[in-house]
């Protein structure tokens, strides 16, 4: 059994058991969340695909970490003008394992 999940802005394809990481959510560590933005499940043949969302399909997971990706480096040069600036940005993330899938 699999679904797709949108949480972020982002979709996610998960299974039961599966770790993800997600933008940023407010919640407490080891906290249980439910992702409500449930796309299409999927149960061997059966296949419930949402317009836009399958009616009372939630995914229930657990909150494991919060932490940053790596450094992504934003360089900018424009040749023959002395002109260069090098910047980075590293984005917040969520650790999400799936607990259970219900349609």
């Amino acid at each position: 059994m699999f679904s797709i999940v949108e949480q972020g802005g982002f979709q996610f394809k998960v299974s039961q058991g599966d770790t993800i990481k997600v933008p940023r959510i407010d919640a407490e560590k080891e906290s249980e969340i439910s992702i409500d933005k449930v796309l299409l499940v999927s149960d061997g043949d059966k296949v419930r695909v949402g317009t836009p969302l399958v009616e009372g399909a939630v995914v229930k997971a657990t909150v494991l970490d919060h932490a940053k990706y790596r450094k992504i480096v934003i360089m900018k040069k424009k040749r023959r003008k002395g002109y260069k600036r090098k910047t980075g940005h590293r984005q917040m993330y969520t650790k999400i394992k799936i607990t259970s899938i219900s349609a």
